[in-house]
């Protein structure tokens, strides 16, 4: 495990994206797992801009998302797929076809999630992994309490992921309480993964997660066991 401490959030956010471009050049037919939320937004400013800049394709590259939330369709605002095209996938040359998220309106959850997984493997496994982390220390929707050896599954979303999460939806609308997301023994066969997480609210999760002993019920500490990973994080951040 690497810690990359870099004294602003900004700073931080560039030097992940520093990462994947490299891991992009290296290897333009990356199988690259993508976060949503806050935290990795200015990292999706930068690869826009280094692909609009000729430094990077996407013609070649194949992505999986983490998770979607249940019960939204594709075209819902507030969907994790309407997220995605509209901070990378509607800027870059990616291909329709090599774009994977869960469906989140699928008639069968269980069906969905297996079949989540078996894209996965037939693409060969995720390459480079871009992960940020909760305040409970989740990583994808992985609560607290989430076995290590789970894989993509319906989950139910804790009191504090629902309360971050309904700063995003519009007044009086809920959030869902549920979403189908990559398990952890999932998101640790990628053979790299880049944690990204800035803030002091980050700072506890991010001290339990390499400090701590790996336990369930802090989901980050998983990321212990992985082949390859670099938090990276400011200041604020590194600061418990």
């Amino acid at each position: 495990m690497e810690v990359v401490v870099l004294p602003t959030a900004d700073a931080a956010v560039a030097y992940a994206h520093g990462l994947i471009v490299e891991h992009l050049k290296a290897k333009p037919s990356t199988v690259l797992g993508l976060p949503t939320g806050a935290t990795p937004l200015g990292v999706y400013v930068r690869l826009v801009e280094s692909y609009r800049s000729g430094a990077v394709s996407w013609r070649s590259v194949t992505t999986f998302n983490l998770d979607e939330y249940w019960g939204l369709g594709e075209y819902h605002l507030t969907s994790y797929a309407a997220y995605m095209r509209r901070v990378l996938f509607d800027h870059v040359d990616c291909p329709l076809r090599q774009r994977h998220i869960p469906n989140g309106c699928a008639t069968d959850a269980v069906a969905e999630a297996r079949g989540y997984e078996a894209s996965i493997d037939q693409a060969g496994g995720i390459d480079m992994l871009l992960l940020g982390l909760g305040r409970n220390a989740h990583i994808g929707f992985n609560e607290p309490g989430s076995p290590f050896t789970s894989r993509t599954r319906l989950v139910d979303l804790a009191p504090l992921t629902l309360a971050a999460n309904k700063l995003h939806f519009a007044s009086g609308e809920e959030p869902p309480g549920q979403a189908i997301s990559m398990g952890i023994a999932t998101i640790l066969q990628s053979r790299r993964i880049v944690v990204l997480a800035t803030g002091a609210a980050k700072a506890e999760a991010v001290r339990r997660s390499i400090r701590e002993e790996p336990n369930v019920e802090v989901p980050g500490s998983a990321l212990q066991f992985a082949q390859d990973v670099t938090f990276v994080v400011d200041e604020a951040a590194a600061g418990a």
